[in-house]
């Protein structure tokens, strides 16, 4: 086996590219040669700011967690992977059997582990042992790069099922990111008829309108939220069903909830400021339901299954990719918001999607 190059967040805007020991899968691990994996807003929000709310960079971090790969060793426990077999990897493992485990609401456990959220260590690196429970196979016809994706599609999914979207379903989606993106495409492929974005980009609209939104809507930052709200009812001829909020933007939150219909859902997947001054009282009076998302459950197996036969294309979403030891520039790339979803390719020999 060659080295094992790891990027390391060592502290606030201190990233380095090291070399780190091979790790030694246990029982119930496998060790990955990691394949590719995408660089996410929160890996560029820890190198920037060092911090995330509580969670707080204070030894050095090996980053990134979206990521699939080839598995090379397997533990004396595993039963359901092989050697030679690809998996796309689901970087929250809880640690304990708890109530929120017990009734399927496992990343509400205050004591998960997940990777590149301190003190516990990503797969930005060459080489990465992981649960085996929590890699899944991927089909010959989902790639490395797609199985990359299916952690930020996981947001999408759980957020939609969150908002109850289905068949008919009316959809409003503040922020044209990746994860309004996926929002997006989650969110047709589970039935809603109509789906308007907004954004303050046009470029970020523009891949949106290719994705499927029917209505993309620029806005600026002079916009009020009723404003906004009543544009949008206006293009959609009614008030949207479900409001799914991901910028994490106070306007938005704000026009999310003035916007949404009465009996209505507003789900907040983007994270702003601790405290936020918010219409609430229409809210109440309007019985909206609001919702928070904190990661995603039980997601991955759905995710492959919509890769594997077509329902879903996430190809698209990938405009930047970078052997592993370019990772400095990969990450300016994703810091200064060029294109939407920047890869990293972690096996020399294989640098293909």
């Amino acid at each position: 086996m060659e080295n094992n190059l790891c990027v390391v967040l060592h502290s606030q805007g201190d990233l380095r590219l090291e070399e780190r020991p091979i790790p030694e899968p246990g029982p119930n691990d496998v060790l990955l040669r990691m394949h590719s994996v995408g660089i996410c807003g929160s890996d560029v929000h820890y190198w920037q700011h060092g911090r995330i709310g509580d969670f707080v960079v204070k030894q050095p971090m090996v980053l990134g967690h979206e990521a699939a790969g080839r598995v090379v060793k397997v533990g004396s426990a595993v039963q359901h992977l092989n050697v030679g077999d690809r998996v796309a990897v689901e970087p929250g493992v809880p640690r304990e059997m708890d109530e929120f485990f017990k009734s399927g609401r496992y990343n509400l456990s205050p004591t998960i582990f997940f990777c590149a959220t301190p003190p516990d260590d990503g797969n930005l690196c060459r080489y990465y042992k992981h649960s085996a429970n929590f890699c899944y196979k991927l089909p010959d016809n989902v790639t490395f790069e797609e199985g990359a994706l299916i952690e930020p599609l996981s947001v999408g999914i759980h957020a939609c099922r969150r908002a109850g979207v289905t068949l008919g379903t009316t959809v409003l989606i503040c922020g044209s990111g990746p994860i309004g993106l996926v929002c997006l495409l989650v969110a047709k492929a589970m039935g809603a008829s109509v789906v308007a974005i907004t954004d303050l980009s046009s470029e970020r609209l523009k891949m949106a309108k290719q994705l499927g939104a029917d209505f993309p809507l620029v806005v600026t930052r002079e916009d009020s939220a009723q404003e906004v709200a009543q544009r949008v009812a206006g293009i959609l001829g009614n008030q949207p069903h479900v409001t799914i909020e991901c910028s994490g933007a106070e306007s938005n939150v704000q026009t999310a909830i003035y916007a949404t219909r009465s009996g209505g859902v507003v789900v907040l997947v983007g994270l702003g400021g601790e405290m936020a001054s918010v219409p609430l009282v229409n809210a109440t009076v309007r019985e909206v339901d609001i919702r928070g998302v904190f990661r995603y459950c039980n997601t991955w197996p759905m995710a492959i299954a919509m890769l594997a036969s077509g329902k879903v294309n996430v190809k698209p979403l990938v405009t930047h990719r970078f052997p592993l030891e370019e990772a400095a520039q990969a990450f300016e790339t994703t810091r200064q918001g060029h294109g939407v979803k920047v890869m990293l390719k972690c096996d020399k020999s294989d640098q293909k999607p």
